[in-house]
């Protein structure tokens, strides 16, 4: 069943993706630009879209019984919690221009990188 559980959040990611790079480029604009923060917005919404494409994936692959469901599992929370913690906390260090969200988001990315690393080993079953 959690083949549905990342299908279901990689669509849910990938929608806000929509929303929240429309509402940075209308809305926010004026105040990213001032701030000096409109690549590090960009680069949160552009690696929570890859990243929900990957949840998409890994939602599929777990349907292919021929690879490690085990370690696709793994991946797909992997992703969730790299894009709830990288994409997140830049999100946050754009809004509150409080530098220490910066010191958080490698985190997210390890689990990102996490993620990929377990993709690769659901391959070598």
């Amino acid at each position: 069943m959690l083949h549905k559980t990342f299908l279901l959040a990689g669509s849910i990611f990938a929608g806000l993706g929509v929303a929240i790079g429309a509402f940075g480029a209308h809305k926010l604009k004026d105040f990213l630009l001032q701030t000096g923060r409109t690549d590090t917005f960009e680069k949160a919404v552009m690696y929570q879209f890859y990243h929900s494409f990957a949840l998409l994936v890994v939602g599929l692959l777990i349907l292919q019984t021929q690879f490690n469901t085990k370690y696709l599992n793994y991946a797909g929370y992997s992703f969730i919690a790299g894009i709830l913690i990288f994409s997140g906390s830049l999100y946050i260090l754009c809004l509150t221009e409080t530098p220490k969200w910066g010191a958080v988001t490698p985190i997210g990315g390890v689990c990102m990188i996490a993620g990929w690393v377990l993709v690769c080993m659901s391959f070598l079953k």
